[in-house]
């Protein structure tokens, strides 16, 4: 096993450590592990067990983190460890990000930070995205690539369920250039059923988000009988809204039954397609549809002019009709990072 000195933790009484990586707070008696099961508290010093344990390495476009308004039409190396802090009955990723809780040891490919970077570079990756699991439980690992891929030119993106603690947000801050959040739902039940987090604790990590300058795309998986009537998806839309921005772009997807969500139908297009409805209502000026074939379901309209200005099918970039960020038909300024620069098209 790779023992790793983990970051963000204090020891207390009994040689038990407090970990402050995200916002469970974890305390963790010795011999025992923090509730993501790669944290480990050894004789009262906490040590990560996943540092350049790769179980997942990638290159996949980056419209499919989902990342809209970021490098369109780029390619990004998408790596993950085992773990996670969240135990979500639906993850599409269970078989990796509940490893620790189902299985034994801790798989992966050695593969270090400088390697991680070197393949980025080989695949002509324009940014490194940590996702697949929860990036934050392997921040350690996350962080120093991150670091050296600044070096080299190259962008990073975390791809997370923003449960984040506001330390350690800020101390990768400055290497982060982007997140698409998860925002599960609008109600404290909604997410302790679900995923044993707290809504409050996700709301603040967004505004940190924010607060921080990293470009921020948020997606909302809707779950028939769970999150998706039109009080609470209003409420979302609402949010993202008065304390994101408006320029936030709201992915809005559709669940198809999953791990311990068997029970559950898929989403109904017209849900989907209410919600957007409610989006556009709250002043959002990007909403996506995800997960479905819906003609012009992943298509940027200008907020100006309302013509397509970024053509996507199944989440591929098309084509754009973008000078720099500008609509090509009416000059308005369209939210995001390079979006009228070509990335390999």
């Amino acid at each position: 096993m790779n023992l790793h000195p983990a970051q963000f933790w204090q020891g207390v009484a009994d040689n038990k450590v407090r970990c402050n990586l995200c916002r469970f707070q974890c305390l963790i008696a010795a011999g025992r592990r923090g509730r993501c099961g790669v944290r480990e508290n050894r004789d009262g010093s906490l040590f990560t067990l996943v540092y350049g344990q790769s179980i997942a390495e990638n290159v996949d476009p980056i419209e499919k983190k989902p990342l809209y308004h970021f490098l369109p039409g780029s390619k990004s190396l998408s790596i993950a460890t085992i773990g996670c802090n969240f135990r979500c009955l639906h993850c599409q990723n269970h078989e990796i990000s509940q490893w620790p809780h189902e299985r034994s040891g801790i798989p992966g490919t050695e593969l270090a930070p400088q390697e991680v970077v070197r393949h980025a570079v080989k695949t002509g990756s324009a940014s490194i995205a940590f996702t697949y699991t929860e990036p934050t439980i392997f921040f350690e690992y996350a962080y120093d690539t991150a670091v050296k891929a600044r070096e080299a030119g190259i962008r990073n993106v975390f791809v997370t369920n923003g449960y984040t603690s506001t330390e350690a947000l800020e101390t990768i801050a400055p290497y982060l250039d982007a997140a698409n959040v998860d925002l599960k739902g609008f109600s404290d039940k909604a997410y302790k059923d679900v995923t044993g987090a707290s809504l409050g604790g996700v709301l603040d990590c967004l505004r940190d988000y924010r607060r921080l300058g990293i470009w921020l795309e948020v997606t909302t998986l809707v779950i028939p009988g769970h999150n998706d009537s039109e009080e609470e998806l209003r409420q979302i839309a609402d949010f993202i809204a008065r304390d994101l921005g408006r320029d936030v772009p709201w992915h809005i997807s559709a669940f198809y039954p999953t791990y311990k969500m068997l029970d559950r139908p898929p989403t109904p297009l017209a849900t989907l397609r209410q919600a957007r409805d409610l989006g556009h209502q709250a002043g959002l000026e990007y909403v996506y549809l995800g997960n479905v074939t819906d003609s012009g379901a992943g298509d940027t309209l200008c907020p100006g002019c309302e013509k397509t200005v970024i053509r996507r099918q199944r989440l591929q970039f098309l084509e754009t009709k973008l000078t720099g960020n500008r609509c090509a038909y009416c000059q308005y300024v369209i939210a995001g990072i390079e979006l009228g620069v070509s990335h390999g098209h």
